[in-house]
């Protein structure tokens, strides 16, 4: 099971570290990665790192403000988000998978384990 937590109401140009927490498990040999979903919109990707922590890949439109990173010790995944914008806005998932391909990183279908999700809303 996972744990998202960490969202909140910002304004533009501020930040915010999101935490995926997992229960009853270890992150150990599995890809987590994060996805957003704004209302009326599709559920996209945001940023994933591998299992071996090897390969990280960022959505376009969050490179160079987003940083995802996992902790082995706290079992914990990060997502740290800076120089926040209004389309930021969404609801954060994480998701875990044990057979995830490099290739598929990026792919909702990919991960077997989803958090509830945590709203960001960033504020003009």
């Amino acid at each position: 099971q996972l744990q998202a937590s960490g969202g909140g109401l910002v304004q533009a140009g501020a930040s915010l570290r999101l935490s995926c927490v997992a229960s009853g498990r270890t992150f150990s040999g599995y890809a987590v990665a994060w996805f957003r979903q704004a209302p009326g919109m599709d559920r996209k990707f945001v940023a994933a790192i591998h299992r071996t922590g090897g390969s990280i890949y960022y959505a376009d439109s969050v490179k160079g403000r987003f940083t995802i990173s996992k902790d082995t010790a706290r079992n914990t995944v990060y997502l740290q988000m800076n120089s926040l914008r209004p389309e930021d806005s969404a609801v954060y998932y994480c998701a875990a998978g044990s057979s995830v391909i490099t290739s598929s990183l990026a792919s909702e279908s990919a991960y077997a384990y989803w958090g509830q999700g945590t709203q960001v809303t960033v504020s003009s």
